[in-house]
Parts: structure tokens; C-alpha cells; sequence
């Protein structure tokens, strides 16, 4: 089907195309609509046979489900949503100015929401029947996709039928993987999904009517299937002990005369020595720290130095010349200003690297540091760099995020490889996997841990280091396990997604702004560069529109083009503000490719001053 289409499910329910699929339940000449999407349907009315919509039924937040929900209101409907979820629509305007954005540890997709608050009549009482208009409906719960998602159990016809949402795509696929990570490193999505599928097949549905993808009439396999997969991707938390009174008497591991790894800092940071009395540290985040602390604001996060007097006394470093991350993450860079202000250390970071150092708010990306981090030089990737009487190589390792770098070089006789935060370094608690640590939100790919294992296996390391688990001692079985395990991933990924449909990779959108969040005097226009993907495996024409606040101006409006199979493409834009001074206002880019209309698929935060 393509936008606008409309098709019938069973006499008087009908679906049609929008952004999501909007469900609409005939009595007469009245209607209920389960979720809204742009609200086009209301266009389309007349050919149903319909004079007016009394309810609307919202399944979960996303846009793509309710960024038209205001003409509801205007129509003179009634609007109902998920309890948990009223912060998120009823409350949007709120939520935006609240919500954490710096250092951001909180993976959900919350800010895939209303660009502003629409009222809403109620919200739904979960576990319990309702009339809502002529429509009598059970909201049931079924997180996953969303912390509050329902699903609506209707009886039509002497049939149960399910609205599930998002809840699954089709039989055993997800619309969405990334949704589905609430936390950082956490899988509550995941299990919360399973649960949910479980839970609805025992309200013994017998058609499932989702948001994405086509009807399933066979809905106990379908689910089950959903939960099956979804086992393979909960990986085991690690578990660390904290010795602080150990660590002040020996914070220094020493893994070779010269290559020390430091067992107080979160993430682990290493020190390469030279023998002219230099060292360089291999990532500098949080010193003296017993694990990953839960606040992420400025005042929780503070770096210290305090590791650094022993690396002097002990072993005779008399400069901290130079600091290099393996990625941006907070937990690795923190203290690379301190370092800079304090030591006098040079920050040299990979050309991948270093652009997220130097301007952290142009990216919507998680765990940024606070401040901008300047980087003294950037060193192409494969290119080597000497420090002192040592050769680094820069190798790009995307995995855990789009913007790593893999640092290897020798020293003692070994080869080293420092990969960050890709993988846990030795095996898990089962005694035989790896766990393979991906964030969405980091723009993780598909097959990155399987490229990872191609250049683990070109690189032929004695030792790997790694951020948050002990050194490995690098085997040819360990290589063939890391390859073994990469490719998994990527099969349960593309088994799980509806890629042969619509491919936006493990990250699940087809666009994205920059700069993220900007601060602009009013009447100076600001440039926006809009990354757009083609999900289809044909050439398609690409519409690209900039949402912008009332009074403000798109330069230009909308931009058109042709983009081949899965191509993405940057197309750049101004807009320019008018009126008085604004915190957090938002743009948007609505994104049309061939017949199917995306919706409202990212989202900027811009100032007034």
C-alpha cells in the first residue's frame, strides 16, 4: 500500500495508509480511529461513508503515530492516550524543555515525540473495558516499543482483534530494534517486549492489526516467534568488585615495563612511557570511581587526577604529553580538559573522533561531554603517527559507536590493540560468548562487529585492551569466535527487521539534522545540513521538508531529488527565526520517499537569543 490508500479489514474497519497505519472503526456514519499518524484520513472521509470522528485511540507516542493529532482536536474529537504517556503528548512543550540533553545516558525514544503539546480528553485505564464513542475496547499494556504502549483488544464481529501498535512488525520482526533499548547497555526493552507478546497471546487474539506492516491472522506464532528471537539479543550484565583501599596503594597494573593499565578509572585508561620520561594515556574519563555513576548531569560527573601522582612517583613520568580517546564517551574524555589545563597535554583524537570532540552539540548522539574538547591533532585513520619512540595507527571501529577508533602499536615486544568499549575482552558468564556491545543510539550498523572482526584478524594483536573488562591475550580461537559472533548479530538483526521492505538499518530512521541543538539571534539565518535515506531497494524520489515554528522561515521550504537503492544523501537548508527570544524550539524534517510518507523523522533544538 502506499500513503493515502485505503483498504477494508472487515465490513465497517478499514485501514489507511498514513505515517502508520490508522485503523478506522465505522458505526453508522460515526467513527472511531485507532492512532492518527497526519491525520489525512479526516481528507478521506466521504469515500467511507463517514460524517464525523468521535474518538481517537492512541497506541504510543512517536510522531509517526500522532503528529497530526492536533486536527483531531480541532475536528471536535475526542482524544485518548496510554496513561504513561500523557507527559508526552499532552504535556510535549514540557517535556522538551526538561528533558536531559547533555551527557545523555537515557536511550528512550521519548524525543521522538509531539513537537508541541496537543490536549487530550483522557487518558485510557489499562486492564479495563471502556466505550470510548460507540467503540467498546480493553487497553491492554504492552511495553516494549515504548515504556507505556497499549495495545486495544476490540471484539468486532464475533472476532477479538488486537491493535498492537508497534509492538511487532510481523510474524517474529520488529519495526524497530533500537526502540527497544531503553538504557544504556540495558536490554529492559527487549525483555518487556517478550513479556508483552506473551502476556497478549493470552487474551487469545485472533487477528493482530499493527502500526507497520500487514495484518496477522495466525497471532500466536507470530508473537511467539517475536519472543524466540528476541532471547538471542539479551546478552548477561557484567559484575565488577570495587577495592578502593587497593587502589590508592597500587592504582597502576603493569601489563609490560611500559604499557600500564590504571584499575581506578571508569572507563579504563592506559599509559604508554617512554624513556625520555613522557607518557600518553590511552583514554582519561573518570579517575577513582567505583563504576558507572547514575546521574549524567555536570555536577555528578566530576574528573579527577588523582591516579596521576602515582604514575609520577612510581614510575617516573616526569610529562603527561599527550591523551588520546578511543571514542568521545564521557566516561573516556572527562578529564581531557583537565588534563590540557592542568599538565599541559596535547589531545590528539582520529578524524573521526575529533569533529564530536570540538563540537559535541552539533550531534544527537549519548554520552557527549559537557564542554567542547579542542584537539591539538587529528590523525588520519591507517595513517601512522610517531609519539616519542613509539608508532600508533588509528584504525575506524565502528560497533559500539559510529565514531571509534581501534589504536594499535608495539611495545615490550607486543602487539597491542586498544579497541574502547567493542567488546568485553574475554568471555561472559556462560564460559564460551563475547558480549558484543552495541548502543543504537551510537549509530551502531548491521555488520560493524563483523567488519571488526575482519580488522582484529588483519591486525593479529598479542594483546587487546579494552575500556571496561581485563586485557585479553589474543588467540587464533578468540578471532574465530569474534568473527563467529559478529556475524550472528548481523543475521539476528536482519532476521528481525523488515530490511527486504524498508532498510533503515539497526538505527531505524531516514533522517537526521545537524547541528542538533544551535543558538541563534533572531533574524540571522542558521544553516541546517538534513542526511536523508532511500529504504527501498529501487531508485525513488525523495521529498524533504523542514518543519519550522509558526512565523519562522524555511530557506528553502521543501527540496526534491533522486536517490538510488538504499542511498542517503545531505541536502542543506536555513531557517530563519522571528519574534521574541525561545529555549529549546523545534524543527523538524518530514520525509516523503516513493509512495510512502515517513512522517515527521527528526528532530533540531534550537535557542533564541
Amino acid at each position: 500500500m502506499a500513503t493515502g490508500d485505503i483498504a477494508s479489514v472487515r465490513p465497517d474497519l478499514h485501514r489507511f495508509e498514513d505515517t502508520c497505519n490508522v485503523y478506522v472503526l465505522k458505526h453508522g456514519r460515526r467513527a472511531v480511529l485507532i492512532d492518527f499518524g497526519r491525520g489525512d484520513v479526516l481528507d478521506h472521509l466521504d469515500e467511507l461513508g463517514i460524517d464525523e470522528v468521535t474518538d481517537v485511540l492512541v497506541t504510543h507516542h512517536h510522531r509517526d503515530q500522532v503528529q497530526g493529532l492536533d486536527r483531531a482536536v480541532r475536528a471536535g474529537a475526542r482524544v485518548w492516550i496510554p496513561p504513561l504517556e500523557r507527559e508526552l503528548i499532552a504535556e510535549a512543550d514540557r517535556h522538551w524543555q526538561r528533558r536531559q540533553v547533555d551527557n545523555d545516558y537515557d536511550l528512550r525514544q521519548d524525543r521522538f515525540s509531539l513537537l508541541h503539546s496537543v490536549p487530550v480528553t483522557g487518558w485510557v485505564t489499562e486492564y479495563a473495558w471502556n466505550d470510548y464513542g460507540d467503540l467498546r475496547a480493553l487497553a491492554f499494556p504492552t511495553p516494549g516499543h515504548t515504556v507505556g504502549s497499549v495495545t486495544y483488544l476490540v471484539d468486532w464481529a464475533g472476532e477479538r482483534l488486537a491493535f498492537s501498535g508497534d509492538l511487532l512488525y510481523a510474524p517474529g520482526k520488529l519495526w524497530s530494534l533500537a526502540a527497544t533499548q531503553w538504557s544504556y547497555t540495558g536490554v529492559e526493552g527487549l525483555v518487556a517486549t517478550m513479556s508483552s507478546c506473551h502476556e497478549l497471546g493470552h487474551k487469545s487474539p485472533e487477528l493482530l492489526l499493527p502500526s507497520h506492516g500487514a495484518l496477522m491472522d495466525d497471532p500466536l506464532p507470530a508473537l511467539a516467534q517475536v519472543e524466540q528471537r528476541l532471547q538471542h539479543l539479551v546478552d548477561n550484565w557484567r559484575e565488577q568488585e570495587w577495592n578502593v583501599l587497593e587502589w590508592y596503594r597500587e592504582p597502576w597494573e603493569q601489563l609490560s615495563p611500559h604499557l600500564l593499565r590504571n584499575r581506578t578509572s571508569i572507563a579504563t585508561s592506559y599509559a604508554l612511557l617512554s624513556d625520555s620520561g613522557g607518557a600518553l594515556l590511552l583514554d582519561y574519563g573518570y579517575d577513582i570511581c567505583g563504576g558507572m555513576l547514575g546521574p549524567s548531569d555536570r555536577a555528578a560527573r566530576r574528573p579527577l587526577l588523582a591516579s596521576l601522582r602515582h604514575l609520577k612517583q612510581r614510575y617516573g613520568v616526569e610529562r603527561i604529553e599527550v591523551a588520546v580517546p578511543t571514542h568521545y564517551h564521557d566516561d573516556h574524555v572527562a578529564a581531557f580538559n583537565l588534563l590540557r589545563e592542568s599538565e599541559g597535554t596535547e589531545i590528539w583524537a582520529a578524524d573521526n573522533v575529533a569533529p564530536i570532540l570540538e563540537e559535541p552539540t552539533r550531534y544527537d548522539l549519548p554520552c557527549l561531554w559537557h564542554d567542547p574538547i579542542p584537539v591539538a591533532r587529528t590523525i588520519a585513520s591507517s595513517q601512522p603517527v610517531v609519539w616519542r619512540e613509539y608508532e600508533l595507527t588509528f584504525h575506524p571501529l565502528p560497533g559500539h559507536t559510529l565514531f571509534a577508533s581501534a589504536i594499535s602499536f608495539e611495545t615490550d615486544g607486543l602487539r597491542v590493540l586498544a579497541s574502547g568499549d567493542q567488546q568485553n575482552g574475554g568471555w561472559d558468564k556462560q564460559g564460551d560468548r563475547e558480549v558484543l556491545n552495541y548502543q543504537y543510539r551510537n549509530r551502531f550498523r548491521i555488520d560493524d562487529f563483523s567488519e571488526s572482526a575482519t580488522l582484529y584478524r588483519k591486525l593479529r594483536p598479542d594483546l587487546m585492551i579494552s575500556g571496561h573488562w581485563a586485557p585479553k591475550k589474543v588467540t587464533e580461537p578468540y578471532l574465530e569466535m569474534l568473527a563467529e559472533r559478529g556475524d550472528e548479530l548481523a543475521r539476528l538483526h536482519r532476521q528481525i527487521l523488515p530490511l527486504e521492505e524498508v532498510d533503515f538499518g539497526a538505527g531505524g530512521f531516514g533522517a537526521r539534522i545537524e547541528p542538533y541543538r544551535a543558538s541563534i539571534v533572531a533574524g540571522v539565518p542558521l544553516e541546517l545540513n538534513v542526511t536523508v535515506k532511500n529504504p527501498f531497494h529501487s531508485d525513488e524520489d525523495a521529498e524533504v521538508e523542514l518543519v519550522v515554528p509558526s512565523g519562522w522561515r524555511a530557506l528553502p521550504p521543501r527540496r526534491s531529488l533522486r536517490l538510488a537503492p538504499l542511498q542517503e544523501a545531505e541536502l542543506n537548508f536555513e531557517v530563519v527565526a522571528t519574534g521574541t527570544r525561545a529555549s529549546r524550539a523545534r524543527i523538524a524534517v518530514e520525509l516523503r520517499v516513493g509512495s510512502q510518507d515517513f512522517g515527521q523523522q527528526a528532530e533540531a533544538l534550537v535557542n533564541v537569543e
